[in-house]
């Protein structure tokens, strides 16, 4: 591993622990050369699907770019940043266990919009617009009333238990 401050790959690991997720080793270094530490993280590279598009483009998998627009939706939004990862994480194993080579782009969307139904509303209307390409207030009316409506059914599913 290569020194972010000198560039020496001579150092050693002073102390490693698992991820919050672990799923991932941190390993805290100490550069032998100008004795600065730095951290760095470690996480089994597993094989994802590519990723269909609509226009049948295929993509690999990029957790940047999922990260980039769930951020995007949770902008100015109290979802904290542990609850946008294990969101990321849960599609990059749901994904790893289908086995399938290629997945669209569209049950990609379908996972990261259910997740952000269940951290934030808002979050997802604005997920939702994209993915579903919103016109007008119509589509976000039409967004809002069909979770009303699953709203409505699950509270009596849970009164009818």
């Amino acid at each position: 591993m290569r020194c972010p401050f000198c560039a020496s790959e001579e150092n050693r690991v002073i102390d490693s622990r698992l991820g919050p997720d672990r799923m991932e080793i941190r390993r805290r270094r100490e550069c032998e050369s100008c004795d600065r530490r730095f951290t760095t993280r470690e996480r089994v590279e597993a094989v994802t699907p590519k990723i269909v598009k609509r226009d049948m483009r295929r993509e690999d998998f990029s957790r940047e770019k999922v990260l980039e627009s769930i951020e995007t939706s949770c902008s100015k939004r109290p979802v904290s940043a542990n609850a946008i990862g294990r969101l990321i994480d849960a599609l990059e194993r749901n994904l790893q266990e289908t086995g399938e080579k290629e997945v669209s782009s569209h049950c990609v969307g379908e996972f990261i919009m259910q997740g952000l139904l269940n951290i934030d509303a808002i979050a997802a209307a604005r997920f939702a617009s994209v993915f579903e390409d919103f016109q007008g207030p119509e589509d976000y009316a039409r967004f809002f009333s069909e979770l009303d409506k699953k709203s409505d059914s699950d509270a009596e599913s849970r009164d009818d238990s």
